[in-house]
């Protein structure tokens, strides 16, 4: 979405990520990249799906933007999450960005199969690690235009 200074409307993000220090991390980042968003986190594929879906203790979540997602989730796999996400219209249209360590080319080639927008490698060294982050968000919330949200 590129970003309009006279749009005070910010950029809603959901990470789904199982790792306190990656949620710090990317945190950090995004208040460096000075993006008005608001970031919610989800703690494994479960708690993802329920945010999506307004469900339990998120039936005032907003709709994201984009979505920030791991692989490698407790109770639901990030590779089920994104299968559901990509074949739900009503949520088909939100980018997901796998956000993983596996460099694995059959993890590559499946979450492309399953309609992943990207999939970027974590780095493990912590300033690439700030440098990826800044860069995704550079690309998806600075280049990009994201699709608006459905009407009602």
């Amino acid at each position: 979405m590129s970003i309009d200074p006279s749009d005070s409307r910010s950029i809603h993000i959901l990470l789904v990520e199982d790792s306190p220090s990656d949620v710090y991390l990317t945190t950090r980042a995004l208040k460096e990249a000075k993006v008005l968003n608001e970031l919610y986190v989800a703690e494994d594929g479960v708690e993802a799906l329920d945010f999506l879906y307004q469900r339990g203790n998120y039936t005032n979540a907003p709709r994201p933007d984009i979505i920030f997602l791991d692989l490698n989730l407790p109770r639901k796999s990030g590779r089920e999450v994104l299968a559901e996400v990509k074949s739900d219209p009503a949520l088909a249209s939100i980018p997901v960005v796998v956000l993983t360590t596996s460099q694995a080319e059959e993890d590559i080639l499946e979450t492309y199969a399953l309609h992943a927008n990207c999939y970027v490698t974590k780095p493990v060294d912590l300033t690439q690690f700030l440098g990826a982050i800044k860069a995704i968000q550079g690309f998806w919330l600075d280049v990009v235009r994201l699709p608006p949200e459905p009407r009602k």
